[in-house]
């Protein structure tokens, strides 16, 4: 493979991106790395360490690491040595950094909390998606993202075969119980949103039973999202629907044990939150050779 040239690309290029590592290395850096100042000191002393899997990943975040490294010391030299959406076995090299010691310490560990946190999003998407692979349902994320961290993890998710669902507010409208309540009534909700929404904007609408299904179909909705119903409830209404020529979209509580059969009743979409907020961060080791 080859070094990271120009260092910084891809998502790390993005200002939003670029500000967040400065949050980041700040929060680490802020005060100083008192540890190796006071052992390896601020002399030029070289090293050479590797960033490796130390479990079965899929690997995202490799850019963003290697624009920290070079934030912190633009001498610190980073080559590649897998790419974002890699499925690696532990061992795996995935960054190979050489340059001076003291400031590659200093970048260590918000680096690795990148590259962790986003492989751990990646590798969890690609269980779901391997869980309904065979079926026409494909699996999106929400918005239940790490403030400030949404265009990473949203990429991440795409990087382990899942898909995005609405980027922000004003990606899509998604009519949900509040909008419901505040409206008067799924009707009433429906109806406003289809005379005053964006033209390219599909209406896709939040309902709970079946009464509240038909009354989404009948006001003119173009999606509909089933909430916490049984797998046989949504058997029955993505008939009703696709009947219709309605898509499906079906969220909570939806595990990995029991997404299959979400898929097998008829579902077009599955929405996870937990593809996100509930993702476990990865084990990658950065190692110093001796």
């Amino acid at each position: 493979m080859t070094d990271l040239d120009p260092p910084i690309r891809g998502l790390a290029a993005l200002p939003s991106v670029a500000r967040l590592i400065e949050l980041a290395l700040d929060e680490d850096l802020g005060r100083g790395d008192v540890t190796t100042q006071s052992t390896v000191g601020t002399d030029e002393t070289l090293a050479t360490a590797d960033m490796n899997a130390r479990r079965p990943i899929v690997v995202f975040g490799l850019d963003v690491a290697a624009a920290v490294f070079h934030r912190v010391d633009a001498r610190l030299r980073v080559v590649r040595k897998a790419k974002d959406g890699d499925a690696v076995e532990p061992g795996a090299i995935l960054l190979e950094i050489h340059g001076p010691a003291a400031t590659m310490l200093a970048a260590e560990r918000t680096a690795l909390n990148f590259v962790q946190r986003l492989s751990g999003i990646a590798t969890g998407a690609q269980r779901y998606a391997d869980a309904v692979k065979g079926t026409s349902t494909r699996v999106v994320d929400t918005r239940k993202t790490t403030p400030g961290w949404r265009v990473l993890e949203k990429a991440a998710v795409v990087a382990g075969g899942c898909g995005n669902h609405r980027f922000d507010l004003g990606s899509g409208v998604l009519i949900k119980d509040n909008h419901i309540v505040a409206c008067g009534g799924v009707k009433a909700a429906v109806v406003a949103a289809k005379a005053r929404a964006p033209h390219p904007l599909r209406i896709e609408v939040e309902v709970t039973n079946l009464d509240e299904l038909a009354e989404a179909l009948d006001a003119g909705a173009e999606i509909v999202l089933l909430d916490n119903m049984t797998p046989a409830q949504v058997g029955e209404a993505a008939a009703r629907a696709h009947a219709r020529g309605v898509r499906v979209e079906v969220s909570g509580g939806i595990t990995l044990e029991t997404i299959r059969a979400y898929a097998e009743a008829g579902a077009d979409l599955i929405s996870v939150g937990a593809l996100t907020h509930s993702a476990v961060a990865v084990d990658i080791g950065l190692d110093f050779r001796n």
